[in-house]
């Protein structure tokens, strides 16, 4: 992920935050929803959740109307895929609107692989 800055403008001044920054919180917000078991790469390979991994799979995009995020998730094995992709942009919306003040425009999830818990 390249290093960029996220901007927005409020009345008592301008505030930047890096899109790395938004990643690690999207990805801790990530892995605390129910049926995640991992992040998954661009591609195939799926990572388990780990501290150091949690920007993986995670693109962050800072456009004119506000943020667009890209997730690609590993999901446990049994449940409602499309009922866990809703509660994982819900939570990651709500969360990254309360802690940083961006607009989420967008949030896309993608099921890279299913695996048992």
């Amino acid at each position: 992920m390249e290093r960029t800055h996220l901007t927005a403008t409020t009345e008592l001044g301008r505030i930047s935050i890096s899109s790395e920054a938004v990643a690690q919180l999207v990805g801790t917000t990530t892995a605390e929803c129910y049926g995640v078991v991992g992040m998954a790469s661009r591609g195939r390979l799926p990572r388990l959740l780990a501290r150091n991994r949690l920007r993986k799979g995670i693109v962050v995009e800072g456009r004119d109307d506000g943020l667009a995020i890209d997730l690609h998730v590993v999901i446990e094995y049994g449940l409602n895929l499309a009922e866990v992709a809703a509660t994982v942009r819900s939570r990651v919306t709500y969360e990254v609107e309360r802690l940083t003040g961006l607009k989420v425009v967008a949030i896309d999830v993608h099921v890279e692989d299913v695996r048992r818990g």
